[in-house]
């Protein structure tokens, strides 16, 4: 089994202070912290194949939480965002949750809260990073296949038996085996019912 990277807790803050305070209040849990005094140097950082959350604050020089949001979302980084603010409104509390946005916490906050919300972002991104690869290696998989072994492979996932296959595609039903057979193969499916889940997975999509 391959091991990825560690998880990082990304901090934004232009607050020295603050920094200094979640790094220690979130590293007092065993997570791995890095912490940025404005969205540049964040940038210069990050890139999509690393794993974690991002603790960000709203109100900053240059560069706000909710451009730098929105430039995360142009270079299609999908990290889990928990954004940190003394100077809530409503509208900006939306337009951080549409854009992607796990929660909006108002300063000052819980450490309990923010410590469940950070856990709950390294999860989400654990669970969304292991979904693109089980669609990535079910396309591998799919992309293998010839064109008939691909008419076989959705004529069984829609549930129909050898014969019918056979009678839908004009083939002996002893082809259709041969074809069944190499399909599974490829696939690397032991059943049916894994098949369909490989299936599943291939259509997924991008999340």
């Amino acid at each position: 089994m391959t091991i990825g990277p560690e998880p990082v807790v990304f901090v934004v803050d232009d607050d020295p202070a603050m920094r200094d305070s979640l790094r220690w209040l979130i590293e007092s849990t065993g997570l791995h912290v890095e912490t940025f005094a404005d969205a540049n140097m964040f940038l210069a950082r990050i890139r999509p194949e690393l794993p974690g959350c991002l603790v960000l604050d709203v109100r900053m020089p240059g560069m706000s939480g909710l451009d730098l949001q929105t430039e995360l979302q142009r270079r299609d980084i999908g990290l889990p965002t928990i954004i940190i603010t003394g100077h809530a409104e409503v509208p900006m509390a939306v337009r951080a949750v549409k854009a992607g946005a796990i929660d909006f916490i108002e300063k000052p906050f819980s450490d309990q809260l923010l410590l469940d919300r950070v856990r709950q972002g390294i999860e989400m991104d654990r669970e969304e990073r292991e979904g693109r690869a089980r669609r990535a290696t079910a396309l591998q998989r799919m992309g293998l296949l010839t064109q008939r072994e691909r008419e076989v492979l959705d004529l069984v996932v829609a549930g129909k038996a050898n014969k019918e296959i056979a009678a839908a595609l004009g083939l002996s039903p002893k082809t259709v085996e041969v074809h069944r057979s190499h399909m599974m193969e490829k696939m690397q499916a032991a059943s049916v019912a894994q098949l369909v889940r490989l299936v599943l997975f291939a259509q997924s999509g991008p999340r």
